[in-house]
């Protein structure tokens, strides 16, 4: 039985309005009632936050709207994919930590409304971003289906950052993105590069424009371009992806040759990595599996 999973990539702007979960929800339920057998609706980083776009210091304004996973925003996003029964991927919100620090985090929640998963940006787009940055990468259980995990934007020009998430077990990266920049087309070879060097899924939404770039790019386990917004207007894909399509890649290669998950032998000294202050070795280097039921 193939693990197919139905999701909708959202290239939308920013949202501009007083009530940004409201319009998220109107959002939420227009793309259910055109494709009703949507698994899960993924938005572009901060899509929440688009008032940052007008304000005179961003910084200033993440730190006066930022909460802890606990607050009011977040179990009012949980209402809205409990309301729908569907996984939902908001974007990402800027996380007040414990620590006071404010970080960009984005969120996965499931059907029932739980946050099953939060990250926070580990690579901010410095010197421009006013973000903390994050310290680790994670991923998630779908039962039934596979293991997913979230990056964010600047995280995919780090090849590490996407190589940990496939590494702890992820099928499926999404790379939720707000783009305003002129490297967008370099972030296209970088999503294709990522889903071919991990033999993964790599679903790269953009924000839409004015300000956003747009030309989200959704690519398969072979680096093959399953769908691509060639411009910058608002626009939502509607793709079904089979993760069994992961499995049969690193089990005959990519091209039908390279399984780069069996690289390592047991016999192979220990490849020292002195930037990181590690190594590759064989013990560790085939990525873990999901349990099919979802449980840790």
């Amino acid at each position: 039985m193939s693990r197919q999973w139905r999701v909708a990539l959202v290239q939308a702007s920013p949202l501009q309005g007083d009530d940004p979960v409201a319009e998220l929800a109107a959002e939420f339920a227009a793309i259910l009632a055109e494709r009703p057998d949507t698994q899960m609706v993924v938005f572009p980083e901060i899509h929440l936050l688009g008032a940052s776009d007008a304000a005179a210091d961003p910084r200033s304004y993440f730190d006066a709207v930022a909460e802890p996973l606990t607050g009011p925003l977040v179990r009012a996003l949980g209402a809205v994919a409990a309301d729908a029964g569907v996984w939902l991927v908001p974007g990402s919100i800027a996380e007040r930590g414990d620590d006071g620090r404010v970080f960009n985090t984005a969120l996965v929640f499931d059907p029932d409304g739980r946050l099953i998963s939060s990250y926070r940006k580990v690579f901010p787009w410095r010197p421009y971003e006013p973000w903390a940055s994050g310290s680790g990468f994670s991923a998630f259980d779908v039962p039934g289906v596979g293991r997913m995990g979230v990056n964010i934007c600047y995280d995919s020009w780090f090849p590490e950052a996407t190589r940990q998430i496939a590494w702890l077990g992820a099928e499926v990266v999404l790379n939720i993105v707000k783009t305003t920049s002129d490297d967008r087309a370099q972030e296209l070879v970088l999503a294709r590069a990522n889903a071919i060097t991990n033999q993964i899924y790599y679903l790269s939404v953009n924000a839409a424009g004015p300000l956003g770039r747009g030309q989200s790019i959704y690519v398969g386990p072979e680096g093959e371009v399953l769908a691509e917004a060639a411009h910058a207007e608002p626009e939502v894909t509607y793709l079904t992806i089979d993760l069994d399509r992961v499995t049969a890649v690193r089990t005959h290669g990519t091209a039908g040759v390279n399984r780069v998950w069996e690289q390592l032998y047991a016999e192979d000294d220990p490849i020292e990595l002195p930037v990181y202050g590690g190594q590759l070795m064989h013990q560790r280097w085939q990525p873990q599996t999901a349990d099919p039921q979802g449980r840790s």
